[in-house]
């Protein structure tokens, strides 16, 4: 949550409100149990390790002094490192999902291209389990387990050509516009 609350802030400096209505559009139904509460605990928490600064600003008259939240050099690091990180051996599809949104809200990286990188990580997982389920005795409790690796790493670079489609044509149609 930590690298996608930062990712957001590299767009511009947002409030803690703002943020978590961000997060939770990203989540789409996912975000319904985005609790407000963790968004504000998580801003504390990067403030702390100095990644993002709080400064105030002046907001409605009903609420005179709202806290606003930037990035800091630390923070961006920190940024571009998570954007440039695969998940090993599988991903979290949220957190890679709210990645990819949030690389292309602040124009950070092409989308398509971090689907890439992590497709070229799974397929290198995937060529070695399935050289060691070939090494195994047939129907092993080791290669059964294997065969569930392969199962599902085959699941997620399936996954991974539906977020190449989608985020492609998002490109498409920001070029057309």
């Amino acid at each position: 949550m930590q690298d996608a609350v930062l990712a957001m802030l590299a767009k511009e400096p947002s409030h803690g409100y703002d943020l978590h209505a961000r997060l939770r559009r990203a989540l789409g139904p996912l975000g319904e149990s985005l609790n407000r509460g963790q968004i504000y605990v998580t801003l504390a928490r990067l403030e702390k390790a100095g990644l993002v600064v709080c400064e105030r600003s002046d907001g409605l008259p009903e609420r005179p002094e709202r806290k606003v939240y930037a990035l800091t050099p630390a923070g961006q690091q920190r940024v571009t490192a998570w954007l440039a990180e695969v998940g090993r051996p599988k991903p979290d599809l949220a957190e890679f999902h709210l990645k990819l949104a949030a690389a292309a809200a602040a124009r950070l990286a092409d989308p398509v291209e971090l689907v890439a990188a992590q497709r070229r990580e799974l397929l290198r997982r995937l060529r070695e389990v399935q050289r060691a389920a070939l090494a195994e005795p047939a129907g092993s409790a080791a290669g059964l387990l294997l065969e569930g690796v392969v199962l599902r790493l085959q699941a997620d670079l399936r996954w991974l050509e539906a977020c190449e489609r989608a985020w492609s044509k998002v490109d498409d149609e920001a070029e057309d516009a």
